[in-house]
């Protein structure tokens, strides 16, 4: 009777506290999204078993939580899918038609636009990004000319809800090559660099020594006389660790935390930390991906460390597939960076989009589970939204369902999202409903330079796909199904019309300058 007594005790002190619930906590879960950089789905090696490196801490969060199977980028390139993470809106309905940004220039996040990170701060999250932007920031002065590095820099993280922000600009094979901290350049990039040291096809480094002048050639980037490339992920995962260290406490306590984590790797320059060189059977790449994982595991460790993993959220993904030199690495050590999927990065096909795409939650996902109902990255603000019991307007969001009933249990409605649109570098689009995916206007992608193939008389103006059975895309069903190709033509029409793929009232877009939709009636 008296242990009886006291188990009713305890439970009415954990109710009392809020410490019962659903979520086994009332606590909103900190919430920390980590986001490689040109990463196929076949360089996870709990995704690869065949992959000729090692992923630990990634395949910790495969195996500890949630793999989605069937998760999409928005888009084949870098900048789109940043937007499209960060707001849950296609980037097409923005100005930006096809390709990346660069460095410098107005942000492409449109003022007032809901980010996560402006809806958690609104519910006393703490907030921070560590890593890198590429939605572009305004620097005084021009590239070359007119340059002020000791004034602040505008339209960057802390004014898209960021508390704190430390990075860099954009890509490192491009743009300024500088650290940042909030909203200031700590090192001021006065040198100049541009690729270097070619050893393999596709790869280089931007490493010193730097130049007093611009060369003559173009693509020369402002560079900080301090700045190593091979230094830039052990700086992150140092600052990500001391910030999560920082807010563990008043996470503890009531105010959980938000951090965003876009690290450089694995895109190109492959500069591998010099501890991390010839440790792979995959040559540099692979021995990036492994400091890559290092990397992750000094985030999981501190989360542990510091007592705050059972009620974390952790989001793995990548801003778009594996990057041209895949077929290198497949050639020459066996290594399928795109596994059986076609092409890679800027490609409309899967091996553009389809990315590793994992959560992990201990309090509330279930190790080990795997589903395979098609997701996007724009999912995670009305995931992040439901969790914290937010309702999204019609103004935000417009792209993004809630994936919380799938993370909660497998009983869950697995009609629960629309269709997927996918969007490559040249802006060619394809939709995705269920097993069929329809490319509209051949050719989008598969090199550096992809062209559009002009359908010749009598052959098929689009491609057809039944992915449940050809993953590979590699035949055409075009002419065997005219009925599906209609509907899925009218449907992508109508969610870019409406300015939305969710219900609710029709959004404004940028409608000028978008010859990719010259399918779509006037």
């Amino acid at each position: 009777m008296k242990l009886k007594y006291s188990v009713f005790s305890i439970m009415a002190l954990l109710l009392t506290f809020g410490c019962v619930s659903n979520k086994n906590s009332d606590i909103n879960p900190n919430i920390v999204i980590i986001y490689t950089d040109d990463q196929g789905y076949g360089d996870v090696s709990a995704l690869n078993p065949e992959a000729k490196f090692r992923t630990p801490n990634i395949d910790k969060l495969a195996n500890g939580g949630l793999v989605f199977t069937d998760g999409h980028s928005s888009d084949g390139v870098c900048t789109p899918s940043r937007y499209s993470l960060l707001t849950g809106r296609y980037s097409w309905r923005t100005s930006l038609k096809r390709g990346v940004m660069g460095a410098d220039g107005p942000c492409l996040i449109e003022k007032d636009r809901m980010t996560i990170a402006s809806l958690l701060k609104e519910n006393g999250y703490n907030t921070a990004m560590v890593g890198k932007w590429h939605l572009q920031m305004e620097f005084e002065g021009k590239n070359g000319e007119g340059r002020n590095w000791s004034k602040p820099f505008t339209d960057g993280p802390c004014e898209k809800g960021f508390d704190y922000f430390f990075g860099i600009p954009a890509s490192m094979n491009y743009g300024i090559l500088t650290y940042l901290e909030n909203d200031k350049v700590l090192d001021p990039p006065v040198l100049w660099t541009q690729k270097k040291n070619n050893i393999t096809p596709r790869t280089y480094r931007m490493t010193p020594p730097y130049e007093k002048q611009q060369g003559d050639e173009e693509k020369w980037i402002e560079v900080a006389p301090s700045f190593n490339d091979e230094l830039v992920l052990e700086t992150f995962a140092a600052k990500a660790v001391a910030y999560i260290n920082k807010v563990a406490g008043e996470a503890k306590n009531g105010k959980p935390f938000f951090l965003y984590l876009p690290l450089t790797s694995p895109h190109l320059p492959h500069c591998t930390h010099p501890d991390f060189q010839g440790r792979s059977n995959c040559g540099n790449y692979g021995d990036f991906m492994e400091e890559t994982d290092h990397r992750v595991g000094q985030v999981l460790d501190a989360l542990k460390a510091n007592g705050v993993e059972e009620n974390t959220l952790v989001i793995f993904s990548s801003d778009n597939g594996a990057e041209t030199n895949y077929v290198y690495q497949r050639d020459t050590y066996k290594h399928f960076s795109s596994m059986n999927f076609k092409g890679g990065k800027r490609d409309i096909y899967e091996g553009g989009h389809r990315v590793p795409f994992l959560m992990r939650w201990p309090e509330v996902i279930t190790p080990g589970r795997k589903v395979d109902v098609p997701v996007c990255q724009t999912d995670y603000m009305a995931t992040i939204a439901e969790i914290i019991g937010v309702n999204l307007s019609d103004n935000a969001g417009e792209d993004s369902y809630s994936l919380y009933p799938i993370l909660k249990d497998d009983n869950f409605n697995r009609n629960l999202r629309g269709p997927i649109i996918h969007h490559s570098s040249i802006g060619y689009f394809a939709i995705r409903d269920g097993k069929w995916k329809l490319n509209l206007l051949r050719g989008s992608g598969g090199s550096l330079k992809p062209k559009l193939i002009i359908p010749k008389e009598g052959e098929a103006r689009y491609e057809l796909y039944n992915l449940e059975k050809d993953p590979g895309e590699t035949t055409n069903l075009y002419f065997e199904n005219p009925e599906i190709v209609e509907k899925l033509k009218t449907r992508i029409s109508e969610i870019i019309r409406n300015g939305r793929s969710t219900p609710g009232n029709p959004q404004e877009y940028v409608k000028e300058n978008w010859k990719q939709i010259s399918w779509m009636e006037p």
